[in-house]
């Protein structure tokens, strides 16, 4: 039976193997979410960078820029990380260039995985079907806030869990205290993750959609995968 584990923070991934596996990055709060619905709404792919200056730099090659920074547009940035910007069809058919607090730096430590997907809620039954598919042990990898543990990604890693029960072995102690997790909080995710630290972050910005919008369970078919030009792309659906 194939393997399913979580990495809690980037700060722990060296901890875990990535060559062979399938990792999953996840940052509910936002930047997955964004990115997922980025793509499905016609943005052609995603460049993430860890960093500011390289992600605004390609500004000058025609790229829409999207930068975060605890929470908050990056100065000089065209986009922040608001999910709920891209659903109107606005940017379909731009290439986005895109740097957060946390989510870009997870993906960037994921490099070297046989396969990297990129994890959030609205897409989650199309990527549980997608890693079902495929005859990978799986890592789920949560970008936390700041190096620490966060609940938001945790609770999503806990449904991955449960979702791929019947394909993927979860006796590493993190995949089973998530899924168990999970298993008693995950039908008011909502209420629940309100009390998340970061959920509070948000809401002192005001952008309460933003929330509801990475709450939402399978909204979409399309998965989101890293392919080999080092670009985010809809890989199926």
């Amino acid at each position: 039976m194939r393997s399913i584990e979580v990495c809690f923070s980037p700060e722990l991934i060296h901890l875990h193997e990535v060559t062979g596996k399938l990792v999953v990055v996840v940052d509910i709060f936002r930047a997955t979410s964004t990115m997922v619905a980025a793509l499905a709404h016609g943005v052609t792919e995603i460049l993430p960078f860890a960093d500011l200056e390289s992600c605004r730099a390609m500004q000058a090659q025609g790229y829409l820029i999207a930068g975060e920074r605890d929470g908050l547009t990056a100065p000089g940035f065209e986009l922040g990380n608001s999910p709920v910007a891209y659903i109107d069809g606005t940017y379909a058919g731009r290439k986005l260039a895109m740097t957060t607090t946390n989510g870009t730096v997870a993906l960037e430590k994921s490099k070297g995985a046989a396969t990297v997907l990129i994890g959030a809620f609205p897409n989650l039954q199309a990527t549980v079907t997608y890693i079902q598919s495929r005859n990978l042990d799986v890592l789920i990898h949560c970008a936390g806030w700041k190096g620490r543990f966060n609940l938001e990604d945790s609770l999503y890693a806990g449904a991955l869990v449960q979702a791929l029960g019947e394909s993927h072995s979860n006796r590493e102690d993190g995949a089973l205290a998530m899924g168990s997790l999970f298993s008693l909080e995950g039908g008011n995710l909502a209420t629940y993750l309100s009390q998340a630290s970061h959920a509070k972050r948000l809401q002192n910005h005001g952008i309460e959609s933003d929330i509801d919008f990475c709450l939402t369970l399978n909204r979409y078919d399309q998965v989101v995968g890293l392919v080999g030009d080092g670009a985010l792309r809809v890989i199926e659906g």
